[in-house]
């Protein structure tokens, strides 16, 4: 039988996953580049609207819930909206504490992609996730067998085929980059039986 994480094991990984995760976002930001996911759709309003980033993600992510308990549980879904909260705060505080000079949006694409990828598999490592695709990811992981990261790089190609009219064509590739690698971080290291954590 395999140990279970102590309450502060999960804490560790959860706030390192989220703090992961806001630091990608960061990095996407301040390129003016898009990701997948609920993380990409709150990207587009906020182009869109300008309205604070974590405000938008926190609001869109909410209809995921009842699925999440639906599908995964309580505690996941307990996890899950504490991340959420989280990552909202942080998405808006990180600019006071971090800034760039000068940011290759290709190196941001990849950096941002690997940081979100870990994060997300932290979450995933510690039963939460950031909501949304991730939790439709995991879903038909467990129930089909379908690897996550392939079916959420399935959405994030087409959450960044809607941002098409919004981004440029080098800035939409870079994108598209980031969300690769991203998804292959999670596809590689995500497989069922292969982490004993529980």
């Amino acid at each position: 039988m395999p140990k279970r994480h102590t309450w502060l094991e999960d804490a560790q990984g959860l706030f390192s996953g989220v703090l992961l995760m806001a630091l990608a976002i960061q990095f996407f930001k301040h390129a003016g580049l898009l990701t997948g996911g609920v993380t990409g759709l709150a990207f587009l309003l906020h182009y869109a609207t300008h309205w604070a980033y974590g405000l938008i993600f926190f609001a869109i992510s909410i209809p995921f819930y009842v699925f999440a308990y639906r599908v995964l549980g309580r505690e996941f879904t307990l996890k899950t909206f504490c991340c959420i909260a989280l990552l909202s705060l942080l998405a808006d505080w990180l600019p006071r504490w971090i800034s760039f000079a000068q940011l290759d949006p290709l190196f941001a694409s990849v950096i941002g992609g690997l940081l979100a990828g870990v994060g997300i598999l932290m979450l995933i490592r510690h039963k939460a996730s950031l909501g949304g695709v991730t939790v439709l990811a995991l879903f038909t992981q467990q129930r089909f067998g379908w690897r996550a990261g392939h079916v959420q790089l399935g959405f994030d190609l087409a959450i960044l085929a809607c941002g098409m009219a919004m981004v440029s064509g080098p800035k939409l590739l870079y994108s598209i980059i980031g969300a690769l690698a991203l998804n292959l971080v999670i596809a590689i290291n995500h497989r069922p039986g292969r982490y004993m954590g529980m």
